[in-house]
């Protein structure tokens, strides 16, 4: 195991605690989990906290604990940080709030963990305003209060900024192994992203799942996304909270497709990290990761003893990027032989009751199923209420799962669709014989589609790292569209032959010079189209005098020669986001920016072959590959125009605000590209 700075604090031998109340709940937790090492209470005035010497202060303890647990006020917690750091102390949890989280209630908050951080120097603390870490593998607790963990040999580690989110997590009743729970409160020093790197070398670890409001940190969610993928463990995140920033900045269509949210998905997806949209998807798709890790397709099989069941787990499937590919022609003999002829036989599949409580012909028909090839295969099973019912077919059901699983070798999952159908214990017993106890349709259906995604990541080359430039300090330009054009010409970029002028008579001058029909704008104006500041096809002398009489001339005009209809009309652009820097956002242009809402996001940097993928998954690509027996799109002219784009927004990545190109004409199979309209902010 790779050693880290917080490996004495997440593994700790000896433990400090300072506090009252809470130091002596921590004492009973660390003993009712039978932590083996030494704690070593402090207090002013205490002799003894539960049969411990108690001491007075860090100077007195017989060595530099290796964790200690800070239940103080905040203003004292900076004293003993310092102090424990001067001894060589391993780390410490910071229990106390008022810090920078409070500086609308309290002034002196920001101050006040700035000098937590100088206190601490370089040893690792967590917090403040946190409640600290359970390890369950060792027993060992940085921890105030109840939880639901137990001692086990391994599992996942979730970790989350939220105390009370981590105490309902650890409160679950899904058969969900639980190695580590880490709070991280304000991350003043330590991040989530820095202790899950720690935490996912334990080779007890199976999987890691985040809890996060935002991403502070891109380059330790990278290094976290590398270590994942070198040591194959997975990684999920909860991702929740929206940026303003996009709606902030209204000048282009761009900020309104690539906001904050949006932009996150495609940053996890690019460093094969899963996301999910709920708590409850958060545990199923661990689940799924701790017994199989990610999954090889996207394929799954399904098999429940009601059609009400199969229509469910179908419908939960639309949407979604996962598939129920029909039965193969050699499962076909065998499901028969042993379902008879009344029973349709399809994927998802019921196989109605005639086998049910025969755990032979069970075994035989659920191992028929499991030998398709499928990523997952899910048996539909809701247990009984123990009080009031007898479940001992629906355990028979559950070993034949087992049995035909072990014999197959195939991954399966047992699915209740109700989360308290799925009983605990049944639910452990599943899990420790690698069959994934599902509770819940959707969230089963999340966690295929999750692990789906990681696998597919996974099996492709690792990205390219990300453009992580901060933006430099200076006022914010808006260019003419035609400085914009001239400087995207500059990089490759296709944009319609055309002159400026500065006045109606010029206007004229210059289309004629162009030749007819021509385009005429008026420039230095935002929302053209809405200002009446563009005029198409103008064919002659008098129609451009006449449409440049008419417009306010504000920073003159720009005459463009006229480009013919185009196949499709894409948009190009890229816009900064706070957390994760500029990335580009490809999409549906022209008049359909808002009516499709149509559009991917892309990292940056990209390369062609992901440009390619990303305009195949758009809607207006079947435009673009001939829709409907029309004429196919310049294909590799669109790929090669947004290359030169993420090639401007690479190498301006410092002064760049936005780049919006709306739309980019797709012309007929082998006539090109042409960005028609282009909007440029950076600083000066």
């Amino acid at each position: 195991m790779t050693s880290s700075p917080l490996d004495r604090l997440l593994r700790p031998q000896t433990i400090a605690v300072f506090g009252g109340r809470e130091a002596r709940r921590l004492i009973e937790q660390c003993d009712r989990m039978g932590f083996s090492g030494k704690i070593w209470p402090v207090h002013p005035k205490l002799d003894e906290v539960l049969g411990r010497l108690c001491y007075r202060s860090v100077a007195d303890l017989p060595s530099a604990p290796d964790a200690a647990f800070v239940g103080v006020n905040r203003t004292l917690t900076v004293d003993i940080v310092r102090s424990l750091s001067a001894a060589g102390a391993g780390g410490a949890v910071c229990y106390a709030s008022g810090f920078s989280e409070a500086t609308a209630e309290l002034a002196d908050g920001a101050d006040l963990q700035q000098a937590l951080l100088s206190a601490a120097g370089n040893m690792p603390i967590l917090g403040p305003n946190c409640y600290g870490l359970i390890n369950g593998l060792d027993g060992a607790l940085l921890w105030p209060d109840q939880h639901g963990m137990k001692r086990i040999e391994c599992g996942v580690a979730i970790l989350t900024q939220s105390s009370n989110i981590a105490i309902n997590l650890t409160m679950q009743t899904r058969g969900l192994p639980i190695a580590y729970m880490v709070t991280a409160g304000n991350q003043a020093q330590t991040t989530l992203a820095d202790v899950a790197c720690a935490l996912i070398e334990d080779p007890r670890v199976t999987a890691v799942g985040l809890h996060v409001e935002g991403f502070g940190d891109l380059s330790g969610l990278e290094r976290l996304a590398a270590i994942a993928r070198r040591s194959k463990k997975p990684v999920v995140v909860l991702k929740v909270g929206r940026s303003e920033q996009a709606k902030q900045a209204a000048v282009s269509h761009t900020a309104s497709l690539a906001g904050s949210d949006a932009v996150a998905d495609a940053v996890l997806a690019r460093l094969g990290i899963g996301r999910v949209q709920s708590l409850p998807a958060l545990l199923e798709t661990l689940k799924l990761l701790h017994v199989a890790g990610p999954l090889p397709s996207r394929s799954i099989s399904s098999m429940s003893c009601s059609g009400g069941e199969a229509s469910l787990i179908a419908d939960a499937a639309v949407g979604r990027n996962i598939e129920f590919p029909a039965l193969h022609p050699q499962q076909l003999p065998r499901l028969r032989r042993v379902l008879g002829e009344m029973v349709t036989l399809s994927n998802p599949l019921d196989y109605h009751t005639f086998v049910w409580g025969d755990f032979a012909s069970q075994t035989e028909a659920f191992s028929a199923m499991f030998k398709g090839g499928y990523a997952l295969n899910l048996v539909v099973l809701d247990f009984p209420r123990r009080d009031r019912c007898d479940a001992s077919e629906w355990a028979m059901t559950a070993d034949a799962v087992i049995t035909a699983a072990s014999a197959t070798g195939a991954l399966a999952g047992l699915l209740a669709t109700l989360p308290e159908n799925m009983p605990e214990p049944v639910a452990d017993r599943l899990m420790a014989n690698g069959i994934v106890a599902f509770s819940g349709i959707d969230e089963t259906m999340a966690a295929a589609e999750v692990a789906a995604g990681i696998g597919q990541a996974w099996q492709a080359p690792p990205p390219l790292p990300l453009l992580d430039v901060p933006s430099m300090d200076g006022e914010i330009e808006t260019l003419t569209e035609a400085n914009a054009k001239a400087e995207l010409a500059a990089c490759g970029l296709p944009v319609p032959r055309g002159l400026q002028a500065f006045s109606p008579h010029e206007a004229v001058e210059q289309a004629e010079r162009l030749g007819f029909p021509v385009v005429l704008k008026g420039l230095g104006i935002a929302h053209k189209t809405e200002a009446g500041a563009v005029a198409l096809n103008l064919r002659d002398s008098q129609a451009v005098s006449t449409a440049a009489a008419a417009m306010r001339p504000n920073a003159g005009y720009l005459v463009e020669k006229m480009i013919d209809p185009p196949v499709a009309e894409l948009i190009v652009g890229a816009i900064r986001d706070p957390a994760f820097g500029l990335s580009l956002t490809l999409g549906a242009g022209g008049i359909f920016v808002e009516l499709l809402e149509d559009s991917v996001i892309l990292p940056l940097p990209t390369t062609k072959t992901e440009i390619h993928a990303a305009i195949s998954r758009l809607k207006l690509a079947k435009l673009i590959y001939g829709y409907r027996g029309r004429p196919k799109g310049d294909l590799d002219a669109a790929v090669a125009a947004i290359a030169a784009a993420a090639d401007y927004v690479v190498k301006n990545v410092a002064r760049l605000e936005e780049l919006d190109i709306n739309p980019l004409m797709v012309l007929p199979e082998g006539r090109g590209v042409a960005a028609v309209d282009a909007l440029i902010r950076r600083r000066r």
